[in-house]
Order: structure tokens, then C-alpha cells, then sequence
């Protein structure tokens, strides 16, 4: 089982404007713009927190219910605005996630510029190698 969310980049004429969640399993939410009024701020973007939660949270549920592959695909500035998400994912030191990445079995990958736009297929490829389905 493979669940979570990942995060896209909504853009208009070649322009960021905002960001979507979207559940590996369909659900989506606009979690992020340039035209929201919101408290939270991103940059230019007013953040969604109870949208960003909607889709987010019950994702990860999901997902870690499963026992299969979490996908989380950020934890950034937007994410971490929403302190049920933070709990969810342990972002902190903590003995619980001090000791998954200890863990053979859990594999951390740092997002950067340079590797950003390589990594989904990399991804796709090492999840479906690690299920016996070809890589």
C-alpha cells in the first residue's frame, strides 16, 4: 500500500500563484495563493490551514494505517502551520522518530534544487522495486 500527499505548484502564464494538496488517493484542496487573506503567510502566499488539514491529515492516516509507504512529500513552512500535522508526523527530535531513522527499513531523502524535478521518477521507480513490481 502507497499513501500520503504530495504538494503542486499551481501557475498561470508561467507564474507560481498558489499550491495544491492532493491525496495519492484523489482528494485535493488549493491550500495556498496569492490571493488569500489569511493569518498565515508564506511568502507571498496566504496559507489554508484547514484545507491543507482536510486532505493532509486524513491522507496520512490512511497511509499510516495501511503499514505500507508514507509519502509526505514536504514538510515546509505551509505544512508546519498546522500543529495536527506536526504531531501526526513527529517533525521534532523525539525517541519515536530518533528511532525510525535508525530504522533500516525507513528512508529519509533531502529535496533540493538540483534534485527536485528527478526525484518523482526516481521515487516511482524505487516503490515499485521495493513491491516486486519492476523498478
Amino acid at each position: 500500500m502507497v499513501g500520503g500527499f504530495v504538494t503542486d505548484e499551481m501557475r498561470e502564464r508561467d507564474r507560481r500563484v498558489g499550491f495544491v494538496v492532493r491525496d495519492v488517493a484523489g482528494p485535493e484542496a488549493v491550500v495556498a495563493h496569492q490571493d488569500f487573506q489569511t493569518d498565515v503567510r508564506v511568502g507571498r502566499f496566504g496559507v489554508d490551514v484547514p484545507a491543507f488539514e482536510r486532505v493532509a491529515l486524513p491522507a496520512l492516516r490512511r497511509a499510516q494505517d495501511s503499514g505500507g509507504v508514507v509519502i509526505v512529500d514536504e514538510l515546509g513552512r505551509m505544512e508546519l502551520a498546522s500543529a495536527p500535522f506536526v504531531a501526526a508526523v513527529d517533525v521534532y527530535e523525539h525517541p519515536v522518530t530518533d528511532a525510525l531513522k535508525r530504522r533500516a527499513d525507513v528512508q529519509r531523502i533531502a529535496v533540493s534544487e538540483v534534485n527536485r524535478d528527478q526525484l518523482p521518477a526516481q521515487l516511482f521507480r524505487r516503490v515499485m522495486g521495493s513491491v516486486g513490481l519492476g523498478g
